[in-house]
């Protein structure tokens, strides 16, 4: 029994933890007002860059914040505040607008920098806990940030406190963004090695099956003739052309289980009469996130890629996709 008395108490314990923090957010919302809009001018209007800085916690907080604007299209840099009163300032122009977040706003380090700020002409603006410090006073826009109490149960531990200045910074990094204009295609570019990045730079061309893996076979030979094809080339399907060399159907497993219990003949047949025709096709141009939305919607596991004058020149097997890690 003492037990369970003690897993309930840790549970107890942990979701006063997440109301306090919970709390902290929302009442962050009123607070959204003319001050949070000047802001956004700011960070629009910068022709430089947004420099971030903090101590400690908070300083972890404007880590985040710098890496998010700096993801989202806005050129930004975080700098330690006690290396940039020892060169590290010498980053910063009047070109440049800084974010300084600090919750007592009365940090040390931060109060030896303002007037260095102040000289260089950046705009200054202040995510804080104490809309009356000194921090508050020397900036140009003061978000709000503060807390009624730390989630910690000495009310010491930076916790809501940190949990507020996060909230903010996203809020303010994602309405910038959408002022911006940002979208999926900028994000992916700047982020190339992750799974976005495959799915909105990938093109059909990059993954495609071509020459000896890519079956074309015309309309006129034999089902037996398409069947070595596909094996050969260890493909799903065969596209079919015409005397052209237009794709006019395919032959897929599928049509095989269809016909070879009503075709005793089957593999003398001419394809053309077993070929689904008009199949679902795909230019080598396209997104690979498109190749993979028609497979989807179609159920289907392959695609024909074809040419202005619908001659194939690809084929995309879902296996391709699963293999670029999509």
């Amino acid at each position: 029994m003492a037990r369970r008395a003690g897993v309930s108490s840790v549970r107890q314990r942990a979701r006063h933890v997440l109301r306090i923090e919970a709390e902290a957010i929302r009442r962050l919302i009123p607070r959204i007002n003319r001050a949070f809009e000047q802001a956004v001018e700011h960070l629009l209007a910068c022709k430089g860059r947004v420099v971030v800085t903090g101590m400690g916690k908070a300083g972890i907080i404007g880590q985040k914040l710098s890496s998010t604007l700096a993801s989202t299209g806005t050129p930004s840099l975080w700098i330690h505040p006690g290396e940039a009163v020892h060169g590290d300032v010498g980053r910063v122009t009047k070109a440049d607008c800084v974010i300084a977040l600090s919750n007592s706003g009365e940090t040390p380090e931060l109060n030896q920098l303002l007037p260095i700020m102040k000289q260089i002409g950046a705009k200054l603006i202040a995510l804080t806990g104490n809309v009356r410090s000194n921090l508050a006073r020397h900036s140009d826009v003061v978000l709000d940030v503060s807390v009624t109490r730390e989630a910690c149960s000495l009310n010491l531990a930076p916790t809501a406190s940190t949990t507020a200045m996060l909230a903010m910074s996203d809020a303010l990094s994602v309405v910038v963004a959408e002022r911006r204009g940002f979208k999926e295609q900028d994000f992916a570019f700047f982020h190339p090695a992750g799974h976005l990045g495959r799915r909105l730079l990938l093109r059909v061309k990059d993954l495609m099956r071509t020459g000896s893996a890519n079956p074309v076979v015309r309309s006129t030979a034999k089902v037996k003739e398409v069947l070595l094809a596909i094996t050969k080339a260890r493909a799903g399907c065969a596209s079919i052309v015409d005397g052209r060399g237009r794709l006019v159907g395919v032959f897929t497993d599928g049509d095989l289980r269809r016909h070879v219990d009503t075709s005793p003949n089957l593999t003398q047949m001419r394809v053309r009469d077993v070929m689904t025709s008009h199949p679902k096709t795909i230019a080598s141009d396209r997104l690979a996130a498109e190749a993979i939305r028609l497979l989807r919607e179609h159920k289907i596991d392959e695609l024909v890629v074809v040419d202005g004058g619908r001659r194939p020149v690809g084929l995309l097997d879902v296996q391709d996709l699963l293999k670029a890690g999509f």
